[in-house]
């Protein structure tokens, strides 16, 4: 059985929201934001807030205040980083905690989470450089997190295949995906078993680093 629930919070930017969606015996919270050209419903964010509680992981989507007063273009990484940390201090999780999100989402997550607390992070689509622009790396933020990574890559996203990460990066590959972590209509695997595969490295990543299964390798 799970919970759903909804609040709204005052940052220095205006009020975000956080929709929580717990787990009714709870082992870890798993704090996902979203990316800048959408909100806390994306597709992956919503496989994850679907499957993650049934398996003991409660999830928390941040939604940045810029999101939340129906605007369409995210502010400054500083701002992003300011809202994620004021949200996320509202939080107090007793159970291990992890942050996450997707593309500039991933992105604030491994800047602040060392500091918020996390023993992980999770990095969903992380954006490595803008497409075509490869010179451009941000590889710098996803080494420095000073915590265990792990990134969840589409095969074909133009902001960054897998190959182009670099060594050591841990990391689930979803065959065929783009960087919205989808594939075609007629794709094999397809997208319900692409999901599947999204949410069982997650799933698997969360554990080791919350030490519920032997393998601590991460």
């Amino acid at each position: 059985m799970t919970t759903l629930s909804e609040a709204t919070y005052d940052t220095p930017y205006g009020p975000g929201r956080i929709v929580a969606r717990r787990a009714d015996r709870p082992w870890a919270a798993l704090v996902l934001t979203h990316g800048a050209g959408g909100g806390i419903e994306s597709h992956d964010l919503e496989v994850l807030t679907a499957g993650l509680p049934r398996l003991g992981v409660g999830v928390l989507r941040v939604e940045m205040p810029w999101r939340t007063a129906g605007k369409r273009l995210a502010p400054a990484p500083s701002v992003l980083d300011t809202c994620f940390t004021s949200l996320v201090d509202h939080l107090r999780p007793r159970v291990p905690l992890f942050v996450g999100g997707r593309s500039a989402g991933a992105r604030v997550a491994c800047r602040r989470g060392r500091a918020l607390g996390a023993i992980g992070v999770v990095a969903l689509a992380f954006p490595l450089h803008p497409p075509g622009r490869p010179e451009r790396s941000r590889a710098d933020e996803l080494l420095g997190t000073g915590l265990p990574t792990l990134v969840v890559q589409g095969e074909r996203d133009p902001f960054g295949t897998p190959p182009e990460f670099p060594v050591p990066t841990s990391m689930v590959v979803l065959p065929g995906a783009d960087h919205s972590l989808k594939v075609g209509k007629r794709a094999v695997p397809d997208q319900s078993a692409v999901d599947a595969l999204l949410l069982e490295g997650v799933h698997a990543f969360l554990s080791r680093r919350a030490g519920r299964t032997p393998d601590a390798r991460e």
